[in-house]
């Protein structure tokens, strides 16, 4: 039974050693001149600002859990929607009541503001309850 895997274990093997060859090819053959430009941190275009273990707002979090949420939503009712007429009547009214149920969240946070961008605007002593 284990000799099935042999040749993933080979693959991984070979994939490894490949790895670690190549990265020592690049440090020997590849020039190595550091300066202060090339070490300094850069992103998206810009010099950072402030620390890098700044904390980040509530605000990102509750945006990024909402976004989860309703990409989840999406994989649920596509298949439903493909499928809906061969499904009947009691899979449209879980979809409806799922759907309601996603609504009613979302709703409550436009109500809080979450999906303002001014962070002054949510009200974080109202979700915490």
């Amino acid at each position: 039974m284990l000799e099935q895997y042999y040749p993933i274990l080979v693959l991984i093997g070979v994939a490894f050693v490949l790895a670690l060859v190549l990265m020592s090819l690049s440090r020997i053959l590849g020039p190595y001149r550091p300066n202060t430009n090339k070490l300094s941190p850069y992103e998206s275009g810009m010099d950072p600002v402030g620390e890098a273990k700044e904390r980040y707002s509530i605000a990102f979090y509750l945006v990024a859990m909402e976004f989860i949420v309703f990409d989840l939503e999406v994989v649920f009712i596509y298949p439903w929607a493909v499928r809906f007429m061969e499904l009947g009547t009691g899979t449209f009214i879980a979809m409806t009541i799922f759907i309601v149920v996603l609504f009613i969240g979302l709703f409550y946070t436009l109500k809080k503001g979450t999906l303002d961008w001014d962070v002054k605007n949510v009200k974080y002593e109202a979700l915490s309850k």
